[in-house]
């Protein structure tokens, strides 16, 4: 059973920094893309960023140069670090990771999400 599991989420002040860590576990497979989405209360869930395990990244246009996302592929384990952080970043953020079984078969799995708000 594939585990994904969060952490690092928090209670920030307005332009301040936080990370979050995100370890899949329990995968005979090899894990392909990870990323974190986020969700504002009543909101849609957004993609935040996402990474390859050869380390190539996708960012939402609106967060690149703020936040950066970053892998260990040896631990399965993706990181984000957020900095300048804003109210409007306030959100659940939700980790991500797919398990590819052979060349047509692969499974997404999410985590719990962590909760990271951004007030004074």
């Amino acid at each position: 059973q594939v585990r994904v599991a969060e952490s690092g989420g928090g209670l920030v002040q307005p332009g301040g920094s936080l990370r979050l860590s995100c370890a899949a576990s329990g995968s005979d497979s090899s894990i392909s893309v990870m990323g974190w989405y986020r969700q504002a209360p009543g909101k849609q869930r957004e993609l935040v960023a996402t990474i390859t395990s050869a380390g190539i990244t996708n960012y939402a246009d609106s967060l690149k140069g703020r936040f950066t996302i970053s892998r260990d592929n040896a631990k399965n384990t993706v990181y984000l670090q957020m900095n300048s952080l804003k109210p409007e970043d306030t959100a659940v953020y939700y980790c991500t990771a797919r398990v590819v079984v052979n060349q047509r078969v692969s499974y997404d799995y999410w985590g719990q999400g962590t909760q990271v708000t951004v007030s004074s």
